[in-house]
């Protein structure tokens, strides 16, 4: 036998290992009967109502979620569970205009079981560790500081010399193909309609793109670009990568080497059918700051990493205040159909509202922002949000 036999023959024994892991891990999710129990749909149900109370049909499925959950089951076993279609609207977020699809209160529950229950178990091993987005024990605040780990190994080794290069996803929902997640599904599940049920819901959104507002449609944008994930760690060997959803970063010495790898990655994405937003990638030194995640990194001299806040955060937040003090002191206009009603905005939520944001300001070291805003409340609202006597008094009204 010669080297080149015996290094395919040891790669064959490694491959069949990860596919008898791979259907061991599937299996142990269950079959489609175990997946869509009775107790799983129940429990997807509670956690799906949570934070949307307020919603009336949210109310009505809660207010019956015995005999919803048995009946989605029942359709769910007999074959004939069917899509009801989207709930569509427009947002206006950080001056970007998004079209939302948002899917009803039932197939919700059906989402969260098949994604808690199958989808996700069976997909995680193959996302890096760096990840971040959408995943359980993960999220914005573990992108921070992955961001500020690397930083700091890159300080370790070569000061505050280097560069970072700096890519986003150009219109990544809308034109997002089904394609290479639907090869992941038929790689990881092996049970067939537990795979069925995922693919009809991505074609759901059409041939291409995922809607915003549907948790399957989160975990396969987040798959979308695992192959790309592999390929700068594991082939160009840049340690300081992170990705969260369509942004992400690596870290090197050289901005040649970052110059070769943006042209490699461009043909990775290429592969994928993603197109990268060459107006937001860029290279930029290290030393100079850069902005990830709408907060600003900065390396300094002392290996210190600061983190600032976006400015336009602020900005949005003050005229935010403006219009809550309006519409706590005259009523907010909402129109239900046809009709015009005017809505009381309480204290309580303003103060909600304002809390969240304070909460996710402390991610950053912009302690003199946040005691300016702290005062601009105070002269709207007549108390400081430091006065905890106060500030719980109004959230219990």
């Amino acid at each position: 036998m010669t080297s080149e036999e015996r290094r395919e023959a040891r790669y064959q024994r490694r491959a069949a290992k990860r596919r008898e892991r791979r259907l061991a891990l599937s299996k142990s999710c269950g079959d489609f009967e175990d997946v869509f129990s009775y107790e799983n749909l129940y429990a997807a149900g509670h956690i799906c109502c949570k934070g949307v109370g307020w919603k009336s049909s949210t109310q009505m499925y809660r207010f019956n979620l015995v005999t919803n959950t048995a009946a989605t089951r029942r359709t769910l076993l007999e074959g004939t569970y069917k899509s009801r279609g989207f709930i569509e609207f427009d947002l206006y977020d950080r001056g970007k205009m998004r079209h939302i699809r948002s899917i009803h209160i039932s197939e919700r529950v059906v989402q969260r079981t098949l994604c808690d229950k199958a989808v996700n178990p069976t997909l995680k091993p193959a996302f890096i560790y760096d990840n971040g987005a959408s995943t359980e024990g993960k999220g914005i605040d573990f992108a921070l500081d992955r961001l500020e780990c690397h930083l700091q190994r890159h300080y370790r080794k070569y000061g505050t010399e280097g560069y970072a290069l700096l890519y986003d996803f150009s219109n990544y929902f809308a034109n997002a193909q089904h394609w290479p997640v639907k090869l992941e599904l038929d790689r990881r599940i092996h049970d067939d309609r537990t795979r069925a049920l995922a693919n009809e819901c991505l074609d759901n959104f059409g041939p291409i793109g995922y809607g915003l507002g549907s948790q399957i449609s989160q975990t396969a944008a987040l798959m979308l670009p695992n192959k790309l994930d592999h390929f700068i760690k594991e082939k160009l060997r840049i340690k300081g990568y992170a990705r969260y959803m369509d942004d992400g970063y690596l870290l090197h010495i050289s901005k040649e080497y970052l110059t070769r790898c943006l042209e490699q990655m461009k043909e990775v994405c290429a592969s994928l059918g993603i197109a990268l937003n060459l107006k937001k990638t860029k290279i930029v030194p290290i030393k100079r700051g850069f902005k990830f995640l709408q907060v600003k990194f900065k390396l300094t001299e002392t290996g210190k990493v600061v983190r600032k806040m976006s400015f336009e955060t602020i900005k949005k937040m003050r005229r935010k205040l403006k219009k809550f003090k309006l519409w706590n002191e005259a009523g907010r206009l909402v129109a239900i159909g046809k009709k015009v009603i005017r809505k009381v905005f309480s204290l309580a939520d303003i103060c909600k509202t304002y809390g969240s944001w304070r909460g996710h300001m402390k991610r950053g070291d912009s302690f003199r922002a946040l005691a300016r805003m702290d005062n601009y409340f105070k002269s709207l609202f007549g108390f400081h949000p430091s006065n905890k006597t106060k500030w719980r008094a109004a959230i219990c009204t």
